[in-house]
């Protein structure tokens, strides 16, 4: 019998996906399946708390699917090899998948690609988790924008010009999945244990006053969207739409995380290499035990101490801490934004390589329409300036009035002047 297959990926959701619609709008019945690839996770702890929020996923869309008298199909492994044992128990005709513009995702597929070709089954691609994919937005000259500003102006122009991108894609009444009943695996089963961190619910009534509070930390009025985003368990296209009618300036953040996505694919060097050369020659001093006292939110510096808690303990770190941690790291400690990125991408629950490197590079100075490396935040001004009364602050530095907690383990102005001699002595 002939059917053809869906892969869930980075869009863990019935509803509004794009690839699953189309698979399901065909002649033939539909297989669900997901792989954990080992190529990813065996990078990652058993108890990672990113793979314990899949796996709670993965259970709530297969209980939606015993609905419709199918299940789930889990597999665990390096995915060209799973997908050979696949193609050879079933007859495949079509392979249905939303695409993934990360560099890692782009060499798998095209390796899934080929061997579909050599057994004559065709992969289909569609676009799902970004309003606008690497192509769309460009130049007159049809090359790709690397300052934001211009970037979001024609975002916006194109988006308005075809409001129908941010329609919902609904499932037909009558779905026509390929009936397996499975036994669903227990998260034992699968190899990992179950972390104590978890994500958060997203919160979309924040963004109606959004642009009052995004940097105020104390006030906590994040959405919590960015694992859900980084993990397809929403709808892209009914947080812009949303973001449209309440509030641009959380659309605005949307729009950067596709402007960080279309950096990543036409200029891949930037997961290792700085985007603008003439940093190369930055000369970090990188020292570890430096590293390890900013790891721990050791450094003297309470606003800085305080993020780098928050993350160890939840997996989050606010928006605008995240920028002065950053900056502190670079900037102040002299240590490669490279460590940092690093220590980021373990951590944070939302972690998606686009936005992490570009984000970081922008704190360095280094990346595109960064910050200009003169720009260098004094941590006790932005506490001043974003924690007045010390709320976020005390909430994770319990220690902030013992004599334990550790003085400025370097001096603010020293560290700026260290910093502009070392980036000056890089052009």
């Amino acid at each position: 019998m002939k059917l053809n297959i869906f892969w869930f990926r980075r869009d863990l959701r019935l509803d509004d996906n794009t690839a699953l619609i189309n698979a399901l709008n065909s002649d033939l019945p539909v297989l669900p399946v997901f792989i954990f690839d080992t190529n990813i996770i065996d990078e990652l702890p058993q108890d990672d708390p990113r793979i314990s929020f899949i796996y709670e996923k993965l259970v709530l869309i297969n209980s939606e699917l015993e609905k419709y008298g199918t299940s789930l199909t889990i597999y665990k492994g390096e995915p060209v090899s799973i997908w050979k044992d696949l193609i050879a128990k079933y007859s495949v005709a079509n392979v249905f998948i939303n695409k993934d513009y990360e560099p890692y995702a782009i060499e798998r597929d095209a390796k899934i690609e080929s061997l579909f070709n050599d057994s004559r089954i065709t992969l289909k691609k569609y676009k799902d988790q970004v309003i606008f994919e690497e192509g769309e937005i460009l130049k007159p000259d049809n090359k790709p924008y690397n300052v934001f500003t211009p970037y979001k102006t024609a975002w916006m122009k194109t988006l308005n010009e075809d409001l129908t991108l941010l329609e919902d894609r609904k499932l037909k009444n009558q779905v026509n999945f390929y009936k397996i009943p499975g036994k669903f695996p227990s998260f034992e089963e699968t190899g990992f244990r179950e972390s104590s961190v978890k994500v958060k619910p997203y919160d979309l009534t924040v963004i109606k006053d959004y642009d009052k509070y995004r940097d105020i930390p104390s006030a906590d009025k994040t959405s919590y969207l960015s694992p859900h985003l980084r993990f397809g368990t929403v709808s892209i296209r009914s947080i812009a739409r949303k973001a449209l009618l309440e509030n641009h300036t959380f659309l605005n953040e949307l729009i950067w995380r596709e402007f960080f996505m279309q950096i990543l694919f036409h200029y891949p060097h930037v997961v290792i290499e700085n985007f603008h050369s003439k940093y190369d020659n930055i000369k970090w001093i990188n020292n570890q035990n430096d590293f390890r006292r900013w790891c721990n939110g050791e450094t003297g510096y309470p606003i800085v101490d305080a993020g780098m808690r928050q993350l160890n303990k939840t997996g989050y770190m606010h928006n605008r801490v995240r920028m002065i941690t950053a900056g502190f790291l670079c900037k102040h400690l002299l240590i490669d934004w490279r460590w940092g990125e690093a220590y980021f991408a373990e951590k944070l629950l939302d972690y998606e390589l686009s936005s992490n490197n570009g984000n970081w590079q922008w704190a360095a100075g280094t990346g595109c329409d960064a910050a200009p490396y003169f720009r260098i935040f004094n941590p006790s001004e932005q506490q001043k300036k974003f924690d007045t009364d010390k709320k976020y602050i005390r909430r994770w530095v319990e220690d902030l009035d013992k004599p334990s907690y550790p003085e400025p383990m370097v001096e603010h102005v020293f560290a700026r002047n260290r910093a502009l001699m070392a980036y000056k002595g890089s052009l």
